[in-house]
């Protein structure tokens, strides 16, 4: 069964482009690449799809030349399978097996600009590290990650519910009945995370144990690629930086922790492999002062986050042998302290914010903290709204827990934020009298519903 993945329209209109560019989809293993090309594909006359793990014998054909003509020709003969430009796709799965695959992208588009052809495969960034050049402007890219909160309620069989939920606003909330179930599902999202493979599993046993089995075969083929990172990167080094950076989400990132003497230095460069390999993401401190955000970032203040809930818990798992607690708490605490305790809940805000952006470009995140002495305050996330900055916090209460929002938004005479928690939709407005009655304010949105924030 293949479930609706918000990719499915870009790639659609992607393939519906006169002047269309040869694709490279791009994302940690696992995160349903293929099967979202193998659905395009659906739409067309036929797909041709091409597996360079499965059948290595393709290589050749590209080893010869970069002849783009030749190699289709070839392609079709060994396959049995017609390719005519405009309607056939020709997909070209685990790509990274093959550097002169990657090459040719360039010349599908110079010479066969007709023929739709996308290119796919886990570790690819580490090959197109490898490479002098592979086309830049003449390739497209798309970055795909795990399931979003909306697409696991998809699957699940939650349209309607959406719809509703959609149609809800800071001015009119939902109901609580139906504030309640979306509560719950969120609650699961967390346990099941969106790895394609998990989430299926889910949907036919509605099973913790069986998810969770699948989650540990995941890890251990993460692990198991450390030794195909780099040849002089040590893989206990990864493997320790990976288990730490799960131990450390959403806090500033302390390489001392990762224990056994290693190096700053080494495991910065595990930490940036890591990254490179899609299956961490970095949240960098920004100074937030204007846009773009980037420019005023300070990388060497970083937090981390696992690219799913459902690994990130596994992970845990792993490290500690024990973590009962915390999923008795994901699955029976009252919703503020599901946010309040543990950081489970605002690494997940991190992520949906990023995977509901628009797949065309890798996305950075920030996070925002005053730096000097004795005066703590940090923001937990810093987008780009609008064309203004804007600060989000995870939260679950209003007493108490915004002081750095507010100061922040004071300090950098902003006028509206965006708190997230697992409370219904709503509004705060606050006249700040430290600051010439400035009004701000600060609309709360659930953590379900992270995806109507525009």
């Amino acid at each position: 069964m293949y479930f609706e993945r918000k990719i499915d329209r870009f790639l659609l209109e992607w393939s519906k482009q006169k002047d269309h560019k040869p694709l490279l989809l791009r994302g940690a293993r696992q995160v349903g690449k293929s099967s979202s090309v193998e659905h395009l594909g659906e739409h067309f006359g036929n797909c041709v799809s091409i597996n360079f793990e499965k059948n290595p014998e393709y290589k050749e054909v590209f080893c010869k030349n970069l002849d783009v003509n030749r190699i289709v020709s070839e392609i079709s003969a060994m396959s049995a399978k017609p390719i005519v430009p405009g309607q056939t796709l020709l997909f070209l799965d685990e790509v990274q097996l093959c550097a002169e695959a990657i090459m040719s992208l360039r010349f599908f588009k110079e010479e066969l600009p007709d023929l739709h052809v996308i290119a796919a495969g886990s570790l690819l960034e580490f090959a197109l590290q490898e490479l002098p050049t592979f086309g830049v402007g003449r390739i497209h890219s798309m970055f795909m990650h795990p399931m979003t909160f909306d697409e696991f309620a998809l699957a699940n069989g939650f349209d309607k519910l959406l719809e509703i939920r959609n149609a809800a606003s800071f001015a009119n909330p939902l109901s609580a009945p139906i504030h309640g179930k979306f509560v719950e599902l969120f609650r699961t999202y967390l346990m099941v995370g969106g790895m394609p493979e998990a989430v299926a599993k889910w949907v036919d046993s509605r099973d913790y144990l069986q998810c969770q089995s699948i989650q540990d075969d995941i890890l251990i083929s993460y692990e198991d690629d450390f030794a195909k990172y780099k040849k002089n990167v040590d893989p206990v080094l990864l493997r320790s930086a990976f288990r730490s950076a799960a131990l450390q989400i959403t806090k500033k990132f302390t390489y001392a922790k990762v224990g056994h003497g290693y190096r700053t230095e080494k495991i910065r460069e595990a930490m940036q492999l890591l990254t490179l390999a899609g299956i961490i993401i970095p949240v960098t401190h920004t100074a937030a002062n204007g846009l773009p955000l980037g420019s005023e970032a300070d990388s060497s203040y970083q937090k981390y986050m696992l690219l799913d809930s459902g690994l990130q818990l596994r992970l845990m798992n792993m490290s500690l042998g024990d973590i009962s607690e915390t999923v008795t708490e994901i699955l029976t605490a009252n919703a503020a302290d599901l946010v309040n305790k543990g950081s489970l809940a605002e690494m997940v805000a991190g992520l949906e914010l990023l995977r509901n952006k628009a797949p065309n470009m890798r996305h950075e995140m920030f996070y925002w903290t005053r730096m000097q002495k004795n005066s703590l305050a940090e923001v937990d996330y810093i987008e780009t709204l609008g064309g203004k900055v804007m600060p989000i916090e995870v939260k679950a209460e209003v007493q108490g827990g915004m002081k750095s929002l507010w100061s922040m938004m004071r300090e950098k005479k902003l006028t509206n934020a965006y708190r997230l928690s697992l409370e219904n939709f709503g509004q705060l407005d606050y006249c700040d009298t430290e600051t010439e009655n400035a009004i701000r304010h600060v609309q709360i949105c659930p953590l379900y519903a992270i995806s109507l924030i525009k």
